[in-house]
C-alpha cells in the first residue's frame, strides 16, 4: 500500500504537526499527505508556498479512486493510487498553488515501543472471556456441514445417500421414549424433505425451511408451556425485586410461532429468570427481615463542638438526623434535646476559610428572624463530615423531584496481576492517607462508583461480584452495574444507586490501544460515558507506558487516547472527549515518575517518611508536563498529600522496592505517584473534590489503590413550563464583535460552528475576515455577521445552565482548528457582556476566541440550587472596620487583588461582566477564582511552582486565565482578596448586592464577626496547617510547618485590550481554579516570604493571552502580500467540490454511528430508597 512505501504519507498526524514539519522544511513546494480529520477515508495534501500552508483534500469515490479537490475550472482527474496522484501534481500548473517538489519525510519513530518492565513477554492477551466484540459470524457460516463433500473417486453406487445413512442411524437409536407423532415427523423429514433442504444448501442458501418446520412441530407443546410459565416467573421475580430489573417490565403477551429462534430466546429467558429469582431471594434473605425501605439509611450522628456564649466557650452536642430532617442541639451528650431545627429552617452553612474548623449556621426562628450560630469543631474533617451530612439532609428532603448534585467515587488501582485481599472496603470509604473522609460521612453512599483497574487478573463477573459485595458491606445497598468494559487487563466498572437507574441513558463504551506499535492492548485506555438526566459524564481509565525515561511516550499515549477514544454524543464530531462532557474524569496508572537520579533513592524514602512530599512533587513529571502545557491541558488535580503509591514490596506498605535485577542490569523504579485522578468540567459548573488519597491496608499489589470523591452539579431533563410551541420564541443568543486568534500558517478562510444541547442542531456561520496578527498569528474577525441562535427552551432556569461549544473550521478542508466552550450562566440578560474561551485542538492550545454575548430569556427566575446551601466566607482580618470598608467601597473591588488592572476603562458598578470571560484583571459580578487570600494559614503541602500555577489549565474548565497563587503580600494590601478554590460551582454565584447578605440581614447571635463575603463550597483543609483554634495533634504533617516554603514564581499577566499593567502570575496560560490549599506562607513567616513574593514583575504581556508558539518563519503573511502586489497569477484557494458535500454526511473519522449499548433504555424507576444498617 502507498502508506508503507511513500515517505511523504504521514498517516494520522495532526494538522498542527503537519504545519510544523512543513515550516521546518521551509522550501516552496515542500509537501506531505496526512489523513483528513473531517472525512473518513479521505486525505489532506499539504503544500508550503511563501511560508503559508495550503491544504487540498484528496477524496475517494465509490470505486476507491482518488481525486484532488483543486481550483475551479481545473478538470477533475482520477487516480487509482496515491503515488500516481502525487507524481501527476509534481508537474507545473496543474491547479495547485505550486507544483509538488520536496516530500517531507516521516520523523524517526520513538523507539520506546519495546516491551516494558512489567510485561517482559507480552505476546498475546490474557485468556479472558472475550468481551466487547461484536458478534459478526452469522448463522449461515456452518450450514453446509451437514452435507459432507462428495468424494469424486468413490464409485457412486457403493455409497448410501445421506438420507439412507441417517435412517440407519435412527434405527440403531433407542426411540422407545419418543411420542409416536414426533418419531413419524422425523422419519418423514429424512424420507422427503432432507433432500430439498440439501438442494437449498448447495445453492448457498442459509435457510433450511423444512428443518425449521420439523423443530416447530416438535416444540409445539413446549412452546405453549414456556409461554404459560414465563409470566408466573416474571411476577415472582418482581415480587422479590423492589426495582423493576432491566428488561423485565411486564410485557404484553404476543402470539409467537414456535420457531427455533423464538424457542431459543424463550428458553434463555426462562433460565436467566430462574437464576435471577434465586439471587433475588438470597439477597433478600441476606439483608434480613427488615426491608431496605423501612430501614434508616443514615443513622443519627453526633458531633462535639464548642460555642461561645457571652464570651465563654461552652461544649455542646450537634446531632444530625438525616432521615427525620432535624438538627438537634444539646448541652450535654446524655442530656435532653435543648432545641431542634428542621431542614426547612436551616438556611445556610458558612465555612470559615481562615479557621478550618469553624462553621456558621444560619437558621430561621419561629418569628421568621434569622440567627447566626457559630461553632468550632474538633478539626476540619469533622466540620466537613457535618457539612456533608447536612447537605445530604437538604437533598433528601428537597421538594425538587430531580437532584441538583450527585457525589461520585473514583477509584484507580493497578492490581499487579494478583487477586485482591478479602477486604477492600477502606478504598470505598476513602480511608488511608491524604485528604480522607471523616468517619461521620461513612454512612453516606455515593451516587456513582467508578472503579478503574490495571493489570487486573480477574474475570469481569468475578470482579463485579467482589465490588458489589464490598459496596453492600459499606452501604447496605445493592448497586446496579451501568457498564463494564475491558481491554486485556485494563478495566473500568461503573455502578450506580438503584434509584438512578431511570436517570442514566446513552451509555457508551470504547477503548484505545497504545501498547507496542499502538496495536497491543497491554497499554491503553478504556472509557465509559452516559447521560445523567441532562448532564453528560465521561470516565477514562488509562494505563500508560512505564519507565522513568518514557515521559514523552506517555504524553503521546495521552494524545492518542484523546483523539481516538470515541465516547459521548457522536453529533459533536469536531470535539474530542475534553469538550464532549459536562464533567470528564481521567483516572489510571498514568506511570509519570518522580524525575530524580537513582542514587537519590534513599533520600527520597527519607523525605517520604518525614512527609516532605512537596520537595518530591517539585520533580513529579506529570505536574511538570502539565505546567508546560504538554499534556492534560485545562485539567485539574486535587493537591497530593499522600505518599507515592508505587513501588511497594507486596504484603507490606512499610517498604518501597525500588530496584529490580534484570538480565540487562539493575532496573530502578523510584517511589512515584503513578496512580492519579484528574478532571475537567465545563466553565462555571459546580464541581468539588472532597477527598483524594490512597489506602494503607490493601497490600496484594506493588501499587496502592487511590480514591477521589467529587460533588458534581447536574441538571434535570428540563420541560418548558410554557408548553410546546408557546413562548419559547423569546429566547435568543447573540454573539457580537467576535474574533479568533489562531496559531496557524494555513492559507484559507475560516467559519464557526456553534454546537449545544440547547440548539435544535448545530449552526454554521459565514466566513470571517483574515488579518495578520502579532507573532505570526492569524486574526479571524467575524464582526456582526454571526447568526443569532434560537434555543429550544428560553426559560432562564434551563438556559443559564447551558453551554455553547464553538469550533473554528477551515473552508478548504472543513477541519477544526480549535474548539472552546462558553457558559451561558450570565449575570444579566438583555445586556452585552464580554466572553472569552481558549481554543484547543487535539489537546494543544491553538488560540483564543473573544467577543461579546447578549442573551434573551423568557420571564422567570433561576432558582437557588441545592449545592448553594454550603458556602465559604473569608474572615476579615481588620475586624469590625471591615464592615465599613465593604459597604463604602465598590463591591467589585472586593474581588480584585492589588495590582490588577481594571480593563475596559475601569468599569463602574453598573457595568456587568460575563463570568465565562475572565482574562487577567477582568472584574466580574460572579465570584471568580482568584488568588488565595493572605489570611489563610499555611497549607502543609504548599510547594513552589507546582500544580496550582496558572499553566495547569483555566480553572473553571475553559474559562480564561485568572491569577494563580501568589506569594503572600501584606494582609493590609490584600484584605479582600478572594481565597476560594474556584471549584465549586465554578459558577461562584453571589451578586454584588448579596455580598455578605447572610450577615447583614441577620442579627449576629454569638460572635460580632465582620460582614462575610460568600464563596461557594471551597475545599476544606483536612491536612492543612491549623489555626490556633485547632489542637496541635490535628496537624498531619507538622514537620512541614517549620519549613519556610519557597516563594511562588511570578510572571506576566494579561490585561484586556489596551491594558498592559503587570500583575504577578506564574505562567502565560489560563489559571486553574485555586483550591483552599494555596501557595501562601505560615502566619509566622508571612512577612518574610511576602516581601520575596513582591519581586520585579516581568514585562507586561500584549493584549492576547500568549500561547507558546513555534517561532514563525518569515516572511509573514503581510510580507507575502507586499512581495506579490498583483495577486492575479496565484491560483484561487481550494474550492469545494460536489464530492465533499456527499462525503460530509459520511461517517466521521474517529467516531461511531451509535454509542448506545444493547441495554440502553432499560432502566426502571425505583419505588423507594434502599436502606443501610448502622455501621458498628
Amino acid at each position: 500500500t502507498p502508506t508503507m512505501v511513500s515517505g511523504w504519507n504521514h498517516g494520522n498526524i495532526t494538522r498542527s504537526k503537519a504545519e510544523e514539519l512543513l515550516s521546518r522544511a521551509g522550501k516552496d513546494g515542500s509537501f506531505l499527505v496526512r489523513a483528513s480529520e473531517s472525512i473518513s477515508r479521505a486525505y489532506a495534501l499539504c503544500v508550503l508556498y511563501r511560508n503559508c500552508v495550503y491544504t487540498y483534500r484528496i477524496l475517494p469515490n465509490e470505486d476507491d479512486k482518488f481525486t484532488v479537490q483543486a481550483s475551479e475550472g481545473v478538470p477533475v482527474r482520477y487516480f487509482t493510487k496515491l503515488d500516481q496522484l502525487i507524481e501527476f501534481y509534481k508537474k507545473e500548473n496543474m491547479g495547485l498553488v505550486t507544483h509538488l517538489q520536496y516530500p517531507v519525510p516521516l520523523e524517526e519513530e520513538d523507539a520506546g515501543d519495546e516491551p516494558e518492565e512489567d510485561t517482559e513477554s507480552v505476546t498475546s492477551p490474557p485468556e479472558l472471556p472475550p468481551r466487547n466484540i461484536p458478534v459478526s459470524a452469522g448463522p449461515c457460516e456452518t450450514k453446509e456441514l451437514p452435507v459432507p463433500a462428495e468424494n469424486p473417486r468413490a464409485p457412486e453406487a457403493s455409497r448410501p445417500s445421506l438420507s439412507e445413512t441417517l435412517f440407519q442411524r435412527l434405527q440403531t437409536m433407542d426411540t422407545s421414549g419418543l411420542p409416536e407423532e414426533h418419531l413419524r415427523a422425523v422419519q418423514e423429514y429424512l424420507g422427503t424433505q432432507l433432500a430439498l433442504d440439501s438442494e437449498l444448501a448447495k445453492t448457498g442458501s442459509s435457510s433450511l425451511p423444512h428443518l425449521k418446520k420439523l423443530i416447530s412441530q416438535l416444540c409445539k407443546e413446549l412452546h405453549g408451556e414456556v409461554v404459560r410459565t414465563l409470566p408466573s416467573l416474571e411476577s415472582l421475580q418482581r415480587l422479590f425485586d423492589q426495582q423493576l430489573s432491566p428488561g423485565l417490565r411486564p410485557r404484553p403477551q404476543v402470539a409467537f410461532e414456535a420457531s427455533p429462534v423464538n424457542m431459543v430466546a424463550k428458553l434463555s429467558q426462562l433460565t436467566s429468570l430462574l437464576s435471577s429469582i434465586e439471587d433475588k431471594v438470597k439477597a433478600l434473605l441476606h439483608e434480613g427481615p427488615e426491608s431496605p425501605h423501612w430501614r434508616s439509611l443514615i443513622p443519627p450522628v453526633t458531633f462535639e463542638v464548642k460555642a461561645e456564649s457571652l464570651g465563654i466557650p461552652q461544649k455542646m452536642q450537634l446531632k444530625v438526623d438525616v432521615e427525620s430532617g432535624k438538627l438537634i442541639i444539646k448541652k450535654s451528650k446524655d442530656g435532653s434535646d435543648d432545641k431542634f431545627y428542621s431542614h426547612k429552617k436551616i438556611l445556610q452553612l458558612i465555612k470559615s476559610q481562615k479557621f478550618l474548623n469553624k462553621l456558621v449556621i444560619l437558621v430561621e426562628t419561629e418569628k421568621e428572624k434569622t440567627l447566626r450560630k457559630e461553632y468550632i469543631f474538633a478539626d476540619s474533617k469533622k466540620r466537613e463530615g457535618f457539612c456533608q451530612l447536612l447537605q445530604q439532609m437538604k437533598n433528601k428532603h428537597s421538594e425538587q423531584p430531580e437532584p441538583d448534585m450527585i457525589t461520585i467515587f473514583i477509584g484507580t488501582w493497578n492490581m499487579g496481576n494478583a487477586p485482591p485481599p478479602k477486604k477492600i472496603t477502606s478504598w470505598f470509604l476513602s480511608k488511608g492517607q491524604g485528604k480522607t473522609r471523616d468517619d461521620s460521612a461513612d454512612y453516606i453512599p455515593h451516587d456513582i462508583y467508578v472503579i478503574g483497574t490495571q493489570e487486573d487478573p480477574l474475570g469481569e463477573k468475578e470482579w463485579l461480584e467482589i465490588l458489589r459485595h464490598s459496596l453492600r458491606e459499606v452501604t447496605s445497598m445493592t448497586f446496579k452495574p451501568v457498564a463494564v468494559h475491558t481491554l486485556w487487563n485494563i478495566r473500568i466498572v461503573v455502578l450506580a444507586k438503584p434509584e438512578h437507574e431511570n436517570r442514566i441513558s446513552h451509555i457508551c463504551t470504547d477503548n484505545v490501544k497504545t501498547g507496542i506499535a499502538n496495536t497491543l492492548g497491554n497499554k491503553g485506555a478504556v472509557g465509559v460515558s452516559f447521560m445523567f438526566n441532562g448532564t453528560s459524564l465521561g470516565f477514562v481509565n488509562s494505563h500508560l507506558t512505564s519507565g522513568s525515561e518514557k515521559k514523552l511516550r506517555r504524553n503521546q499515549n495521552y494524545m492518542n487516547i484523546l483523539r481516538f477514544l470515541a465516547l459521548g454524543d457522536r453529533k459533536l464530531s469536531p470535539f474530542n472527549i475534553t469538550h464532549r462532557f459536562t464533567h470528564l474524569f481521567w483516572l489510571g496508572d498514568l506511570n509519570y515518575r518522580v524525575d530524580l537520579p537513582t542514587w537519590e533513592a534513599e533520600t527520597i524514602i527519607q523525605k517520604i517518611r518525614q512527609q516532605q512530599y512537596t520537595d518530591l512533587l517539585a520533580h513529579d513529571q506529570l505536574l511538570t508536563e502539565r505546567r508546560e502545557q504538554k499534556v492534560f491541558l485545562h485539567f485539574e488535580e486535587e493537591e497530593i498529600t499522600f505518599a507515592p503509591t508505587y513501588r511497594f514490596e507486596r504484603l507490606t506498605r512499610d517498604k518501597y522496592a525500588y530496584t529490580k535485577q534484570k538480565a540487562t542490569g539493575m532496573k530502578y523504579n523510584l517511589p512515584s505517584w503513578c496512580d492519579r485522578v484528574l478532571w475537567k468540567s465545563y466553565p462555571l459548573v459546580h464541581v468539588v473534590c472532597q477527598s483524594y488519597g490512597s489506602t494503607s491496608d490493601i497490600m496484594t499489589s506493588d501499587h496502592s489503590p487511590v480514591f477521589a470523591t467529587f460533588e458534581a452539579g447536574v441538571t434535570s431533563q428540563f420541560v418548558s413550563k410554557n408548553g410546546p410551541g408557546t413562548g419559547d420564541s423569546q429566547g435568543q443568543i447573540e454573539f457580537l464583535a467576535c474574533y479568533a486568534t489562531l496559531k496557524t500558517k494555513s492559507q484559507t478562510k475560516f467559519y464557526l460552528e456553534f454546537h449545544s444541547s440547547c440548539l435544535e442542531s448545530f449552526v454554521k456561520s459565514q466566513e470571517g475576515e483574515n488579518e495578520e496578527g502579532s507573532e505570526g498569528e492569524l486574526v479571524v474577525k467575524f464582526g456582526e455577521t454571526l447568526p443569532k441562535l434560537k434555543p429550544i427552551i428560553s426559560d432562564p432556569e434551563y438556559l443559564l445552565d447551558q453551554h455553547i461549544l464553538i469550533s473554528i473550521k477551515s473552508s478548504d478542508s472543513d477541519e477544526s482548528y480549535g474548539e472552546g466552550c462558553i457558559a451561558l450562566r450570565l449575570e444579566a440578560t438583555e445586556t452585552q457582556l464580554p466572553i472569552y474561551t481558549p481554543l484547543t485542538h487535539h489537546g494543544e492550545m491553538t488560540g483564543h476566541f473573544r467577543g461579546a454575548i447578549k442573551l434573551q430569556t423568557s420571564q422567570g427566575k433561576k432558582r437557588e440550587r441545592l449545592y448553594d446551601f454550603v458556602k465559604t466566607e473569608r474572615d476579615e482580618p481588620s475586624g469590625p472596620k471591615g464592615l465599613k470598608n465593604l459597604s463604602s467601597q465598590d463591591p467589585m473591588k472586593q474581588w480584585e487583588p492589588a495590582g490588577r488592572p481594571t480593563p475596559c476603562g475601569a468599569l463602574g458598578l453598573n457595568d456587568v461582566m460575563n463570568p465565562s470571560y475572565i482574562t487577567f484583571g477582568q472584574p466580574t459580578r460572579v465570584k471568580l477564582t482568584m488568588s488565595p487570600s493572605l489570611d489563610q494559614p499555611l497549607p502543609a503541602w504548599s510547594y513552589d511552582p507546582l500544580p496550582k500555577d496558572s499553566s495547569l489549565g483555566p480553572g473553571r474548565g475553559d474559562s480564561p486565565p485568572t491569577p494563580p497563587s501568589q506569594a503572600p503580600l501584606s494582609p493590609k494590601k490584600f484584605n479582600s482578596v478572594a481565597a476560594n478554590r474556584g471549584t465549586c460551582p465554578r459558577a461562584q454565584e453571589s451578586r454584588p448586592g448579596e455580598l455578605g447578605k447572610g450577615a447583614s440581614e441577620t442579627p449576629q447571635e454569638d460572635l460580632p464577626l465582620s460582614k462575610p463575603e460568600m464563596f461557594e463550597n471551597p475545599l476544606y483543609g483536612s491536612v492543612s496547617a491549623f489555626p490556633k483554634l485547632v489542637p496541635r495533634k490535628e496537624q498531619e504533617s507538622p514537620k512541614m510547618l517549620r519549613k519556610e516554603p519557597p516563594p511562588c514564581p511570578e510572571s506576566e499577566a494579561e490585561g484586556s485590550k489596551g491594558t498592559s499593567k503587570p500583575a504577578p502570575t506564574p505562567f502565560l496560560s489560563p489559571a486553574p481554579r485555586l483550591r483552599s490549599f494555596t501557595c501562601s506562607a505560615s502566619p509566622e513567616g508571612r512577612a518574610a516570604s511576602g516581601d520575596r513574593g513582591q519581586g520585579k514583575p516581568k514585562a507586561p504581556a500584549g493584549s492576547q493571552a500568549p500561547v507558546p508558539a513555534k517561532r514563525p518563519i518569515k516572511p509573514s503573511r503581510s510580507e507575502v502580500s507586499q512581495q506579490t502586489p498583483t495577486p492575479a497569477p496565484r491560483p484561487p484557494l481550494p474550492a469545494k467540490s460536489p464530492a465533499v458535500l456527499q462525503l460530509q454526511h459520511a461517517k466521521s473519522r474517529d467516531y461511531r454511528d451509535n454509542c448506545e449499548l444493547p441495554h440502553h433504555g432499560k432502566h426502571r424507576p425505583e419505588e423507594g430508597l434502599l436502606g443501610r444498617t448502622a455501621m458498628q
